[in-house]
Parts: structure tokens; C-alpha cells; sequence
């Protein structure tokens, strides 16, 4: 059963439209949403990440990090950024 609705940031949309992702965001929509939307908080690919940035997490696509928020008031996802993996975590 899907729980959680997924929301996609301006700053996520304007940057999943960029060439480099663009292949990738039909693997997160038919794979990685349907994931998320049943348990966003545990799965082989996620990650709570640590620190100032312990409200968010991390889902692994091979090469590529999607980082989203999760507002459990509002059993919503907030989709925030997605990064190859060199430059996630600068």
C-alpha cells in the first residue's frame, strides 16, 4: 500500500530536465518512487544521512544520489536534489 505522496522541489525539477539525468528519471519514477512511497525510511539503497543534514536522506542509484526529506505530518516526500556520487557530498 502506498502511504506516502511524493513532492519534486522547482530546484529538483530544473535540474532532473538537465541531459545528464534525464535517462535516469524514468528509472526513478517507475523504480524509486514506488519504493519510497511505500517506506521511505528503510530499503538497501537508502540512507539517513548525519550531522546538519540528519533530517534528510539518501537513495542510491548506481552512480547517483537522490536526497529527499520526509514530512510525516503530511505523509509527504519532499524529492530535494539528485547528485552523481563525486559531487554529492562536497
Amino acid at each position: 500500500m502506498d502511504n506516502f505522496k511524493i513532492a519534486e522541489t522547482d530546484s529538483f525539477v530544473k535540474k532532473i530536465n538537465e541531459s545528464e539525468f534525464k535517462k535516469l528519471y524514468k528509472k526513478i519514477q517507475n523504480y524509486v518512487y514506488p519504493m519510497l512511497k511505500r517506506n521511505p525510511y528503510f530499503g538497501p539503497n537508502i540512507k539517513r544521512l548525519k550531522g546538519e543534514f540528519s533530517d534528510f536522506y539518501r537513495y542510491r542509484i548506481g552512480d547517483y544520489r537522490l536526497f529527499y526529506k520526509i514530512e510525516n505530518d503530511k505523509i509527504l516526500i519532499f524529492i530535494v536534489d539528485i547528485k552523481h556520487r563525486k559531487d554529492a557530498y562536497d
